[in-house]
């Protein structure tokens, strides 16, 4: 029997599922619509399509490192409770061991885990398990070497917060703990060549807004030029200084002055890139009151 773009839609429609998933369960049964629906019960792709649309903005970060290459992985959930599951863990940590071959997402979704695409064991982990869970995103870093760090760790490398600093030189002690100062601190890039013109530009614009508005309500005003040329500078050189990784104040020294490249320096190794993620940054969260939440429960 043929299967028609109807039929594929109708059975969307009816179970929640995926267009691909949808066709090959009508494939698989000849058409039949009502048999359709039981082969993606059975597969428990019905159930873990339902569940696609609540919001996963909990679970974890798996971070690995070898040799000069880290991945870390963002792997979400709808709660928390399900972020300390066992099996939960298990899932992220194989999939944060599969990124190790993967250049971006698209690879590792197509990735192998015990003879399943990673999309597919994370379809089967939603049906299990009973949360909307996604595979968010990867990233990785390469250098002469690589540390990992994670913060509220759940795990052996998994936590709330997953850092990886590449770098060149032999304390790997210092550069894990730079990697710590990242977590505390997420500097928005490396130096200021290595930060977004646009995110400087914007600031450039606010701190001279700021300028004239303070100006225009001193009691001695100054001319534009001065504020322009003058203030606007320094204003510019504090802000690097607050989100560029070599210019900040390094969070584990003893002065608690000394900047974490002077800091890098000093233990005779140069940091050459850094990759911060954090679980659920970015997500909107929806929030409810109890109340609304016992309602749902009661179906009232």
């Amino acid at each position: 029997m043929a299967i028609t773009a109807q039929m594929v839609k109708e059975l969307r429609d009816s179970t929640g599922a995926g267009m691909m998933d949808a066709k090959k369960a009508l494939t698989e049964t000849a058409g039949d619509m009502d048999a359709a629906v039981d082969w993606l019960r059975t597969k428990g792709l019905a159930k873990a399509a339902k569940k696609s649309g609540r919001v996963a903005a909990e679970g974890l970060i798996g971070v690995s490192v070898a040799g000069g290459r880290g991945v870390a992985v963002e792997v979400n959930s709808e709660t928390d409770f399900v972020a300390k599951n066992d099996e939960f863990q298990g899932i992220v940590r194989a999939i944060t061991e599969a990124a190790m071959d993967a250049a971006d997402l698209d690879a590792l979704n197509t990735a192998r885990i015990g003879g399943k695409p990673v999309s597919e064991v994370m379809t089967d982990a939603i049906a299990k398990i009973g949360e909307n869970m996604t595979l968010r995103r990867m990233a990785a870093i390469e250098g002469n070497a690589v540390v990992s760090y994670v913060h509220n760790a759940a795990a052996d490398g998994l936590g709330k917060i997953g850092v990886l600093v590449a770098y060149e030189g032999a304390d790997a002690e210092l550069a894990r703990g730079i990697a710590m100062h990242i977590a505390a601190i997420n500097p928005l890039a490396l130096d200021e060549g290595d930060l977004d013109s646009a995110v400087v530009e914007k600031e450039r614009e606010l701190q001279i807004a700021t300028a004239l508005e303070e100006n225009a309500k001193s009691a001695k005003p100054k001319p534009e030029n001065i504020i322009r040329d003058n203030i606007i500078p320094g204003r510019m050189k504090k802000f690097l200084s607050d989100v560029t990784l070599v210019n900040q104040a390094y969070v584990k020294s003893a002065d608690g002055k000394t900047t974490v490249g002077q800091a890098a320096k000093d233990g005779g190794i140069t940091v050459t890139g850094f990759v911060r993620v954090a679980v659920g940054e970015g997500i909107e969260k929806k929030s409810e009151d109890f109340a609304a939440e016992v309602a749902k429960t009661r179906g009232a």
